[in-house]
């Protein structure tokens, strides 16, 4: 059986959601017409759940028994509002740290952000409820145990969630190769969120335009990008010099 401790079967998974089990993700065998699955896309899309479609040797490997097309892995963390975290570092008279990841889907990049952002004192990591890599037992293990200690946010729509730490006072920070702006250059003594692309493709268009700031890593030589996760590391530490006067 999965490491990641599975729910499987329809009733079992609905129970769950009914129940507010804090889910990381759903996922259902692609070809599966069972009519009585209605009422679990209802919950789904009412909770905002991550769900995928896919084939039945998916859910096999996941669970080797009698699994009726349907598998759901719970989190190995607590999810918590983006809001509460706002909220609830301005009232500690702290100043916000926060990173947003647009789609990274990696679990082993996914590991090393969240084991620096603990190492640097960032208050919450962002994820999108669809399109990330899983926060189960990978996760937990690329980041050394780090993940039980950052406050997690999974968000249906990234540009609310933007257009929300803005007005909360945050300046928001897109930290990409395509700009002049060195990262050594952005006043980072202030609220911030940094915001990070995929691996693959970066970062979206809708969202780069909501930013505040545009920021680089300056880099000589023939090679035009760096590892998210490097990236993130870089960013992050210099944010924690700046804070700490070092």
């Amino acid at each position: 059986m999965s490491k990641e401790n599975p729910i499987f079967g329809s009733k079992a998974v609905l129970e769950a959601i009914l129940a507010g089990k804090t889910i990381d993700k759903i996922f259902i065998d692609k070809d599966t017409k069972n009519a009585d699955y209605q009422s679990i896309f209802n919950a789904i899309r009412y909770k905002q759940i991550p769900c995928s479609r896919v084939p039945v040797a998916k859910l096999n490997k996941l669970v080797p028994l009698n699994h009726q097309g349907i598998v759901a892995l719970l989190s190995p963390v607590p999810l918590v509002t983006l809001s509460h975290i706002v909220q609830d570092t301005y009232e500690k008279g702290e100043l916000p740290l926060i990173i947003i990841l647009d789609g990274v889907t990696d679990v082993g990049n996914l590991g090393a952000i969240v084991r620096t952002a603990v190492c640097v004192g960032a208050h919450a990591l962002v994820l999108p409820k669809q399109g990330s890599a899983s926060l189960g037992s990978g996760a937990m293990k690329t980041s050394a145990g780090a993940l039980a200690h950052l406050p997690i946010c999974r968000e249906a729509n990234l540009q609310a969630s933007i257009n929300y730490l803005q007005n909360s006072g945050l300046q928001v920070i897109a930290c990409h190769e395509k700009t002049q702006t060195s990262i050594y250059q952005v006043k980072l003594t202030v609220p911030t969120a940094i915001l990070l692309g995929s691996e693959d493709k970066g970062i979206q268009p809708q969202l780069l335009n909501k930013v505040d700031v545009q920021a680089s890593i300056p880099m000589v030589g023939p090679i035009s990008s760096l590892n998210v996760s490097v990236a993130a590391a870089i960013i992050l530490y210099e944010s924690f010099r700046q804070r700490n006067n070092i």
